[in-house]
C-alpha cells in the first residue's frame, strides 16, 4: 500500500515538474530551490516490515529512522552494523546521504552492510537491486542523495550486542601519537590488550585530542550508585570525555549519547547552562528539536540581527564532515586551527571495505571524519563562503572527500572528478531518461 501511495503522488506531479520528496523534516544543512510542486508521499514509508533473528537480518522501509530501527532489533539483542549518531537520521537517508559512526572502523558506512533494496527511480519505477542485479544502481546509489532515486525497502545486516558499553577516554597531545594509535586499532582492533568495538574521537584544543574505546559487555559495572551513566539529563556527555578516564552506558545510550545534546551544539541555545537546562524539558533535548530552531533562526535572521546590534562581524555557517586518510589526520587538524579556529572537532575513523563510485575512498585504507559544525565571523565576504572553499580546497590536497550534506562550493569539473559525474550522469540515464529527479551537482554546489 505505501509504495502505490507513491506511485500515485508520482503521477499528480506533472510531467516538466522536477520529482522531490513531501517531507516535512530533513537532516540536511543546505537550502533547497524554491518549489509548488506536490512531492512525493513517503509518509507511509516509516516502518520496520520483519527482523530475521536467525540470519541476523532486518527488512526496513526507507523513511524508517534509526530510532525506530534500532528500538525493535534491541528487543532482540540486535543493532544495525552502523547506527548514525542522530534519531531522526532516515535508513534510506543513511545510504543515500553516507551516515557514520564509532563502529565504522570495522564496518565501514551504512550502505557497506546492505544486502538488497528496492528503489523507487526517476522513472516511476520500483527497482530491486543487489550486488548481482542491477548493480549499477546498486554500486553508485550510496552518496547520491535521491539524484537516482529513493529507496523503499532496505534488507540490512544485523549484529549481536551485549546491554552495556564499557568506554575508555584515552588523551593524545600529539597528532602524530593519535593517528598511530587509531591506525592500529583499525588493524588490530585492540588497544594494550583490550578489544575495541567502537571508536571514535574529540579534539577539544590544539595539544588535547581524546579517543574514546568502546567495548560490548554484559557487565552492568557501576560508575556511580545508580549503575550506568545518564547523558539525557543535566549531565553533558562530551564534557564527561575530559572529566573522567573511564565510563559505562546501556547499549541504548551509547547510541544516542550524541543526541541529546546534538553533539555540543546545544550550547548554541542554551541548554548546556545549568539554569536554563533544569527548565528545558527532557523530551525537547534532541537534535531535531535543534533543528527547528536552527531552521527559526535561518528564516528570521536572528544571529545576524545579533551581530549587527553588537558591531559583531556577519557569521558564515561553517558545517562540514570531511574525510582525510589517517596519516594526514594531523595535517589537517594544524591547517584547521590555523585556518578556521573551530573547536570541538569530532573525530571519527573508517574503513571502507569496497570501492563505491560515487564517493570513491581507497577500500582498505584507513580515514578520519572530522565533523565541525558552528559559524565564523568574517563580515561581508561571506558570501563567497571563504572559510568552507578553503576546506574543500585542503582536503582535496591531502586526498581526502567531503560529505554532501551541507553545502558545497566545487565547480562542475571539479565535483565530477571527485564525485565520478561521468558514472552518476550514464546511471541516472539508464533509470531516470527523463530527468526527473534532480542531479547531484545540482543539488549538493546548486542548491537544488
Amino acid at each position: 500500500m505505501a509504495v502505490d501511495r507513491l506511485r500515485a503522488s508520482y503521477a499528480a506531479i506533472a510531467p516538466n515538474q522536477t520529482v522531490r520528496l513531501a517531507k516535512k523534516t530533513s537532516n540536511l544543512f543546505r537550502e533547497r530551490a524554491a518549489s509548488t510542486s506536490p512531492g512525493l508521499d513517503v509518509g507511509w514509508l516509516g516502518g520496520v516490515i520483519s527482523i530475521d533473528t536467525r540470519a541476523q537480518t532486518a527488512d526496513v522501509q526507507g523513511m524508517c529512522t534509526y530510532e525506530d530501527l534500532v528500538a525493535e532489533t534491541l528487543k532482540f539483542g540486535l543493532i544495525p552494523y552502523v547506527v548514525p549518531q542522530l534519531r531522526t537520521i532516515t535508513l534510506g537517508g543513511a545510504v543515500t546521504g553516507l551516515g557514520i559512526e564509532s563502529t565504522s572502523f570495522r564496518n565501514g558506512l551504512p550502505h557497506e552492510s546492505v544486502l538488497e533494496m528496492d528503489v523507487f527511480t526517476g522513472a516511476g519505477e520500483v527497482v530491486s537491486c543487489s550486488p548481482d542485479t542491477h548493480a549499477d544502481l546498486f554500486r553508485t546509489f550510496p552518496n547520491s542523495y535521491g539524484s537516482l532515486g529513493y529507496a523503499t525497502r532496505l534488507r540490512i545486516r544485523l549484529e549481536p550486542v551485549p546491554a552495556f558499553v564499557a568506554l575508555r577516554h584515552v588523551r593524545f597531545h600529539e597528532t602524530d601519537k593519535l593517528s598511530t594509535a587509531i591506525a592500529e586499532i583499525a588493524e588490530t582492533g585492540t588497544w594494550q590488550g583490550e578489544r575495541v568495538d567502537g571508536m571514535d574521537g574529540v579534539a577539544f584544543e590544539p595539544g588535547e585530542y581524546y579517543l574514546t574505546l568502546a567495548r560490548w559487555t554484559d557487565e552492568r559495572g557501576a560508575t556511580s550508585d545508580t549503575g550506568p551513566s545518564d547523558y539525557t539529563g543535566q549531565d553533558i556527555y562530551f564534557r564527561s570525555i575530559q572529566q573522567r578516564e573511564s565510563d559505562r552506558l546501556t547499549m541504548h545510550d551509547y547510541l544516542w549519547r550524541w543526541d541529546t545534546d546534538w553533539f555540543w551544539c546545544s550550547g548554541a541555545f542554551g541548554a548546556q547552562d545549568p539554569r536554563i537546562r533544569r527548565l528545558w524539558p527532557r523530551r525537547w533535548r534532541r537534535s531535531d528539536v535543534y533543528m527547528k530552531l536552527l531552521g527559526i533562526d535561518r528564516r528570521f535572521g536572528i544571529a545576524d540581527r545579533l551581530d549587527r546590534r553588537a558591531g559583531r562581524a556577519l557569521r558564515e555557517r561553517v558545517i562540514q564532515d570531511v574525510e582525510v586518510p589517517v596519516e594526514r589526520l594531523g595535517d589537517f587538524l594544524d591547517w584547521f586551527d590555523e585556518a578556521v579556529g573551530m573547536r570541538p572537532v569530532w573525530l571519527c575513523p573508517l574503513l571502507a571495505r569496497e570501492d563505491w563510485p560515487s564517493y570513491p575512498l581507497e577500500p582498505g585504507k584507513v580515514y578520519v571524519n572530522a565533523g565541525f559544525w558552528g559559524t565564523v565571523h568574517v563580515g561581508p565576504d561571506r558570501v563567497n563562503a571563504p572559510r568552507n572553499r578553503a576546506i574543500e580546497a585542503k582536503v582535496r590536497e591531502l586526498g581526502g572527500h567531503k560529505s554532501l550534506y551541507s553545502e558545497s562550493f566545487y565547480d562542475r569539473e571539479t565535483f565530477d572528478a571527485l564525485y565520478d559525474g561521468r558514472n552518476l550522469a550514464a546511471v541516472k540515464q539508464r533509470y531516470d531518461p527523463q530527468d526527473r529527479l534532480i542531479s547531484l551537482y545540482d543539488k549538493a554546489a546548486k542548491n537544488g
